[in-house]
């Protein structure tokens, strides 16, 4: 935001009617803003009429806005001794500290200033642009229409007032009060009519309101000349972007591009070559954009702008290391960019370094007080590291005459950003409605979650399940340690082992029988929007009997927004020994079918997900059969620590009971945060 914060021309309405010949020279120098010629001219006048106070007063401004403020204020200092109580010396010696950036000074020189001249113009502008700059807009408002009523068509007040209104409504929009920033704005088009600095921060605003649609209308405002165009079709392809019109985005971008070919315009251009190539980057054209950048690498060397496209290709494109390196890059020539600082917090999260993306968004929040983004980034990482209580309650049955009801309270405390701690129990109780044979568990856990590494993770689940069939009970350990990585990006590895009681209807429960799971899980992501996922189970029984399964799925992602993706699932599934009388057992089982799977949101607090499988299922060397399988749910964020899930799900794949079988379940889940922030967030602020 810009800030009009000099008069520089108000000594010559004090005396340029009295100017003598031979300053003239000198005054013009400084109405064209030619200072150092101006230092010149009235050093030189000086050595003949040393004692000119008005010479002096001159060679007092040319020096300080010539770039010695310093040297400027010592001598208007001296010459007040000279003419104590001077209104022009004072004028000046107050703006002096306005040029070396002095504001808290010049305040209360400006407030005595005022009071004891009420009806000097200069003052009263000197004083309201000195507010402005300390961001006390409404009192700078208010002094700057003192000057209007002294000079109501002066151009440097209404200026004045114009950057004065900007920065208010900069500081309205900052706090969020965007309806409030919104009508400042507009007010400074009775002065300025179409203003383009005014329209540009509409836009800005609607942009961040996600108001697309307003905000285009605004940048189709500001076109006054053909040039004007690329700005607007800049700032258009960022709204489409937004509006999640990424297609549109980039053809506004590549028009931009073969626009500005025609002007000599290079800032226009650096602007709109950024912008072509982050549209390319949301397009998910990654070879085009890569090499569009090392072009433009050439051309504009060590620019911030070309390291913050490599760190955007870098979070698409699942190289987040690469993305931190290049906003350091960035930090490190100008250590208060904005870009740099929340970028820098975006790419260290991406690479799971939390306490520094932590303390990258406190130093963003340092410089820009109040930022929204960094605001919400800093909201985000808290919800994945605040305590919170879940409830989950589910009620199933099958065409097998087995109906149960089960709830899960699971209490998840992390206690660092490395290490977390659970608690949970579960309780299910099931019957047959037929036989009669009812049965109930009690499974107690408690497990630790441990960062090893950034995206290397150990967790350990260990409890007990007690299980109680009739007048017979028995209680069992169960334990799950998995060990999580990413061994190399868009890649995750999963390896683990699990014991568990099967305890999925009474007749398996009575049977005690424990399960030992060895599995590893693999998923691939590319570029190119495919990906495959393998998981690979070797399960030993404490019945005797062993169990293989392979599962492997290949998929597309379709869409991004909303997240739509579709593919195709086998699995393999194999036991040593079949035993049909109890429990689901083939030799050889085989399922091919095919998915779509799709998760969006229908408003900003409520998300929704869907998903379809139909294929074929084949036991041993049976004739195969038809599967269907469907889950929905919707999750609502029904206060800032409370968010509900209702869902369904159904399915008539082969189980642990049989094949033909069919299984429908409905649920609810509740969670909600204990505490208003992570347990170690105070700490982590404070170092």
């Amino acid at each position: 935001m810009k800030y009009f914060c000099s008069f520089i021309f108000i000594l010559f309405a004090l005396f340029a009617g009295n100017a003598q010949d031979p300053l003239q020279k000198g005054f013009r120098l400084l109405e064209e803003g030619d200072f150092t010629e101006a230092v010149t001219f009235f050093e030189n006048y000086l050595q003949t009429d040393p004692t000119n106070k008005t010479a002096q007063i001159c060679y007092g401004r040319a020096v300080g806005l010539s770039g010695e403020p310093q040297k400027a204020n010592a001598l208007f200092a001296n010459l007040l001794n000279t003419f104590p109580g001077d209104f022009e010396i004072q004028i000046n010696y107050n703006e002096s500290f306005l040029w070396n950036k002095q504001y808290e000074e010049a305040k209360p020189l400006y407030a005595d200033l005022v009071a004891n001249h009420p009806k000097k113009f200069g003052a009263l502008l000197g004083y309201a642009n000195t507010l402005s700059n300390l961001k006390e807009y409404p009192l700078a408002l208010l002094w700057v229409d003192k000057a209007l009523i002294l000079e109501p068509e002066n151009a440097s007040a209404k200026i004045s007032k114009k950057y004065i209104k900007l920065g208010y409504a900069n500081q309205k929009a900052n706090t969020q009060n965007y309806a409030e920033a919104i009508a400042i704005l507009e007010e400074i088009f009775k002065d300025f009519p179409e203003d383009q600095e005014v329209l540009l921060n509409l836009a800005n605003i609607y942009l961040i309101k996600k108001e697309v649609q307003n905000a285009i209308d605004k940048y189709e405002r500001y076109v006054n000349i053909p040039k004007d165009s690329i700005t607007a079709l800049n700032g258009i392809a960022l709204a489409h972007h937004i509006g999640e019109k990424d297609k549109e985005a980039l053809l506004k971008a590549s028009v931009a591009r073969r626009k500005v070919k025609s002007y000599k315009d290079y800032e226009l251009s650096e602007r709109t070559n950024d912008r072509y190539v982050q549209a390319l980057i949301w397009n998910r054209k990654f070879i085009q954009a890569k090499h569009q950048i090392d072009s433009l690498e050439t051309i504009y060397p060590n620019r911030n702008w070309i390291y913050a496209l490599k760190a955007t290709l870098g979070l698409y494109t699942g190289d987040a290391k690469s993305s931190v390196v290049n906003y350091d890059a960035i930090l490190e020539n100008d250590a208060t960019s904005f870009d740099g600082n929340l970028g820098s917090a975006n790419a260290l999260f991406a690479s799971d370094r939390i306490v520094p993306a932590y303390k990258a968004a406190f130093r963003t929040l340092e410089i820009f007080k109040n930022q929204k983004d960094a605001l919400g980034f800093i909201e985000k990482l808290n919800a994945n590291y605040t305590p919170y209580a879940e409830e989950h309650a589910s009620y199933t049955f099958d065409n097998g005459n087995n109906v149960a009801f089960a709830s899960n309270t699971t209490v998840n405390v992390p206690w660092s950003t490395k290490f977390r701690t659970t608690l949970s129990y579960q309780y299910r109780t099931t019957e047959n409605t037929v036989s009669l044979n009812k049965a109930n568990s009690h499974i107690v856990l408690a497990g630790l979650d441990y960062k090893l590494l950034p995206k290397t993770n150990v967790i350990a689940i260990f409890g007990f399940n007690n299980s109680r069939f009739m007048t017979e009970a028995y209680t069992q350990p169960v334990l799950d340690v998995k060990l999580k990585m990413q061994p190399f990006k868009l890649q995750n590895l999963e390896l683990g082992y699990q014991r568990e009681v099967q305890n999925f209807n009474a007749d398996l429960i009575e049977r005690e029988i424990v399960l030992n799971h060895y599995g590893l899980a693999y998923n691939l992501g590319t570029n190119i929007n495919l990906g495959w996922y393998t998981q690979a189970m070797y399960t030993d029984q404490t019945d005797g009997n062993t169990r293989n399964l392979l599962f492997t799925s290949l998929y597309y992602n379709i869409l991004r927004k909303p997240a739509l993706k579709a593919g195709l699932n086998y699995q393999y599934i194999s036991f040593k020994d079949q035993v049909p009388s109890i429990y689901f057992s083939p030799e050889k089982y085989q399922v091919v079918e095919l998915f779509s799977e799709v998760r969006g949101a229908i408003t900003e607090k409520t998300q929704y997900n869907a998903s379809i499988a139909t294929g074929l299922q084949q036991v041993e060397i049976e004739d195969k059969t038809g599967i269907f399988r469907a889950e929905a749910g919707i999750k609502h964020q029904l206060s800032k620590r409370l968010q509900g899930n209702i869902y369904g799900k159904y399915s008539n794949i082969a189980s642990a009971t049989a094949a033909g079988f069919e299984f429908t379940e409905i649920g609810i889940k509740l969670q909600w945060m204990l505490t208003k922030k992570p347990l170690f967030f105070d700490q982590l602020n404070k170092e």
